[in-house]
C-alpha cells in the first residue's frame, strides 16, 4: 500500500506557485513575449537559436501547447511545444530553455505540467522530443518525466548528423514517453 500511495504521490503535478515563494508564474505566452523568448534561448547555449519571427509564431499560433515561466516580471523559463496534426495524442515538445539563475527550481518540468493541463492536451497519451546525444541535462530532465508520467521511455534515431544535417549539426535521437495518463490532479 506504501509503494502505491508513493507511486502515486510521485505522479502528482508539480506545484507552479506554492513551491517557490518568490513571484513565479507560469502561463501560456502573449505575441509581446516573443523577443523575450528569443533572449532567453540565445542565453541558454548549445540551444539552437531560431528567428525572432519564429519565436512570435511560437507565441501566437502555438501559445496552447508552450508556457512561459515569470519572476519578478522576467522571463526565465520557456518550454515550447505542439500537437503534431497527423498525431492527436503526442505532444512534441521543441525545446526546453531556463536562465541560469532559475535553474534547479524544477521549471522545466512546472511548464510541462502547466501545459498538460489545458484543454488543447486533453487526448495526449504521448511525449515526444528530440535529444542529441551528449546532452546530459535533456536526458536527464526526459528520464525524470517518465518517471512522472510512470511511462516508458523509448529511442530511435530521428534525424542524422550527416544525412539530414550535412555534417552541420549532431544527431537528434527521437525520444517517446508513452503512453500515460496524465495525472488526475490536472
Amino acid at each position: 500500500m506504501a509503494s502505491t500511495q508513493a507511486a502515486e504521490k510521485s505522479r502528482e503535478m508539480p506545484q507552479k506557485e506554492a513551491e517557490d515563494p518568490s513571484s513565479l508564474r507560469i502561463s501560456p505566452p502573449l505575441s509581446e513575449d516573443g523577443a523575450a523568448v528569443h533572449d532567453l534561448i540565445a542565453a541558454c547555449p548549445p540551444l539552437d537559436t531560431n528567428s525572432l519571427y519564429m519565436n512570435l509564431i511560437q507565441t501566437t499560433h502555438f501559445a496552447d501547447t508552450c508556457a512561459l515561466a515569470r519572476e519578478d516580471g522576467d522571463v526565465i523559463g520557456w518550454v515550447s511545444g505542439h500537437i503534431p496534426p497527423r498525431e492527436p495524442d503526442v505532444f512534441f515538445l521543441w525545446q526546453v530553455a531556463v536562465g541560469e539563475k532559475a535553474r534547479g527550481k524544477k521549471i522545466p518540468k512546472r511548464l510541462v505540467a502547466d501545459i498538460f493541463s489545458r484543454e488543447a492536451c486533453r487526448n495526449v497519451k504521448y511525449l515526444k522530443t528530440t535529444i542529441t546525444p551528449d546532452n546530459e541535462a535533456s536526458w536527464g530532465l526526459f528520464r525524470s518525466i517518465a518517471r512522472w508520467l510512470g511511462a516508458p521511455l523509448n529511442e530511435s534515431e530521428f534525424f542524422d548528423k550527416e544525412r539530414h544535417f550535412k555534417g552541420r549539426h549532431d544527431s537528434e535521437i527521437l525520444v517517446t514517453i508513452g503512453p500515460f495518463e496524465l495525472p488526475a490532479s490536472l
